[in-house]
């Protein structure tokens, strides 16, 4: 299992995408790219994702063309950008998505909402990315939420977690 993950600067959140679904699953072969590359990962993505155990420092923004001509199960696009200036691939493409997220790195005001900003997306990144790991590449249904909510509720965030940490030991 082959998938790519793309953003505009490869800088965070591909890099968040990245770093999550490799951690679900250290089997599925997992890379992220950028329309236009940052010279380096984002210091704040990479101290947001240690808060949750998953050491993205030694990620390297990646040119999407890199990955052109490769085969990929999926390619999918967290940003606007991205998934409009998405190039043609050359290689087979199993199944392109889109799954959008704010960009943190545009986060204004005091240190604490920016940091506030970038854990929020983080989290929806990893609950996307949960998503998308049980639906798309186990193929399997979503636990069902006891408070009777939607997959995006609190406890159905739990309930996401606590399958995962169940099903990998």
């Amino acid at each position: 299992m082959r998938v790519l993950i793309l953003c505009t600067g490869n800088s965070c959140r591909s890099q968040m995408g990245h770093g999550f679904l490799q951690s679900f699953d250290k089997n599925i072969e997992v890379y992220s790219g950028g329309t236009e590359p940052a010279a380096q990962v984002n210091a704040k993505a990479v101290e947001i994702m240690k808060e949750v155990g998953i050491d993205i420092s030694s990620h390297v923004p990646t040119h999407v063309n890199t990955y052109l001509d490769q085969e990929w199960d999926y390619v999918i696009t967290v940003c606007g950008g991205a998934n409009e200036s998405c190039p043609a691939f050359t290689g087979k493409v199993g199944k392109r998505l889109h799954i959008g997220f704010d960009d943190p790195s545009h986060a204004t005001g005091t240190p604490e909402f920016i940091e506030a900003e970038f854990r929020r997306v983080r989290d929806e990144i990893k609950n996307a990315f949960a998503r998308f790991y049980i639906t798309e590449i186990r193929k399997e249904d979503l636990p069902a939420c006891s408070c009777g909510g939607a997959v995006n509720c609190g406890q159905s965030v739990s309930i996401l977690l606590y399958f995962f940490l169940i099903s990998f030991i």
